[in-house]
């Protein structure tokens, strides 16, 4: 009775090598050559489910189809992405029509030293009388035109013409900086998405591993029910793989409903690893690129506008000169001796000079603090700034050194399920729980290697950012 059940062992551990492509050794053949019993025959059938792209998978039915991944340019793809992202984004059409405001207060403000002109018209209706006696009636109708320019302020003009401008340059680079972080939280999506994409592929990998053991040891129990806790136990691992991919199948989903919020639908395929995003940018370059990045380039322009305001105050408090210019003309109409006509004609020069203003100083000291203060805001950004950056590039160096440490440890837990998995084939010097535990280190070794890449690269996306911003390196 004893060969029948080793006939049977042998054949149900040769389906389940058969099955699991990561198995690196064959069943021992039995020690007689007699066919195997009957109940062989369930192996074939097992075997050929098991061989399937999507065996263990389709046998939970889940679809797999949103863990396809494309072939192309990653860098090609990111730059579509960044550029849909733009095309759509409400927020960002806000803030462009925001800066093209800025621009035309600049047109008003220099529009302030061209000459004016004014013409007022009046008509009304006159009833004279005089000593109760009725002097006459009749229409007087008056027009006069004024013009006027100023010749000299003290540059208060100017200055209110640059701190314009300057504020129009605060918009232009908040526009500019509105992209970037639209471009950065793109990338990041779609870096999370490819991330929890290799995640999912991973665990449907170890998804058919455990349903093929499975296949296997039910095979085994029909002719030995003193392995069914070895049954169990492999359902359980089984069971527990599939929560990790729906979890990650889930994740997976709530980023793609992200991501359709900024790109739009429908999504294009997922991308895979991205070589550029894989290499972390020289620190020195990053470092002198950061005076080039949008918010540094914002609080200088605001500094800047703030210095000229101030000076505007100042000039403002100043003597003014002006050139005037009116003319007018009266007609009264009624008739006889009470019908007239008028003209005036004038030009010239008026000075205005503050003699007494209170609170003038306070308006000046205001104002010069106010531009002390933003230059210690840009100050402190851009200090703020640089050790971020190191911070990061410490973060990055250290996340690229465990992807490559992780690598090391895969090899040698790739070894170890191996030797377990053969061990336990031919020698039966290790138990079932050996061989799931090994193949559970395995797995779990690949995810965190996956996810020490995709911290790596989202790092690298975010000192890009800190810079010239994301796409320039895409491009």
């Amino acid at each position: 009775m004893l060969y029948p059940f080793r006939h049977l062992l042998a054949a149900a551990l040769a389906a389940s090598t058969a099955l699991c492509p990561l198995a690196l050794a064959q069943t021992r053949p039995p020690r007689t050559a007699a066919p195997p019993p009957a109940p062989v025959a369930e192996a074939p059938a097992s075997q050929g489910r098991c061989n399937e792209e999507d065996a263990g998978l389709s046998r939970l039915g889940r679809d797999m189809t949103a863990l396809e991944t494309t072939n192309g340019d990653p860098r090609a793809s990111l730059q579509l992405l960044i550029d849909r992202t733009l095309s759509r984004s409400k927020a960002l059409g806000a803030v462009r029509l925001m800066a093209e405001a800025a621009r035309f207060d600049v047109e008003e403000t220099r529009a302030l030293a061209m000459p004016t002109a004014t013409l007022s018209i009046s008509a009304n209706g006159v009833h004279a009388t005089s000593g109760g006696m009725n002097a006459g009636r009749g229409a007087l109708v008056g027009a006069t035109l004024s013009a006027g320019m100023a010749v000299w302020d003290f540059g208060r003009i100017a200055k209110l013409t640059e701190w314009r401008k300057e504020l129009a340059e605060v918009a232009s680079q908040g526009q500019r900086s509105a992209e970037e972080q639209l471009s950065l939280n793109a990338v990041a999506l779609a870096l999370d998405r490819s991330r929890y994409v290799l995640q999912g592929q991973v665990y449907a990998q170890y998804v058919r591993k455990m349903t093929c053991l499975v296949d296997a040891l039910e095979i085994i129990t029909k002719a030995d029910r003193g392995r069914a806790s070895e049954l169990v136990q492999a359902q359980k691992s089984l069971q527990q793989a599939d929560l990790s991919l729906e979890q990650t199948m889930s994740a997976l989903r709530q980023t793609e409903v992200r991501m359709k919020r900024l790109v739009g639908e429908p999504l294009p395929p997922s991308i895979g690893m991205t070589a550029a995003l894989s290499l972390l940018p020289d620190l020195e370059q990053m470092q002198s690129d950061i005076l080039l990045g949008a918010d540094v380039a914002q609080a200088e322009a605001q500094a800047r506008s703030q210095r000229s305001f101030a000076e505007s105050v100042i000039a403002g408090q100043k003597p003014t000169v002006n050139l005037t210019g009116s003319a007018s003309a009266l007609f009264r109409a009624g008739g006889g001796p009470n019908e007239s006509r008028s003209t005036d004609v004038g030009a010239g020069v008026s000075v205005t000079i503050p003699i007494l203003q209170p609170g003038a100083q306070a308006q000046a000291s205001a104002a010069v603090h106010r531009y002390r203060a933003t230059v210690l805001q840009r100050d402190e950004a851009i200090e703020a700034k640089r050790y971020r950056l190191l911070e990061m590039h410490e973060v990055g160096t250290s996340t690229l050194d465990r992807a490559r440490r992780i690598v090391e440890i895969l090899r040698n837990s790739d070894r170890v399920r191996a030797s377990t998995l053969q061990q336990w084939q031919q020698l039966g010097r290790r138990s079932l729980f050996d061989v799931m535990a090994a193949e559970g280190d395995y797995y779990s070794m690949r995810v965190a290697h996956v996810n020490a890449m995709f911290d790596a690269q989202q790092i690298v996306a975010l000192i890009w950012s800190m810079g010239r911003g994301v796409s320039a390196p895409l491009r």
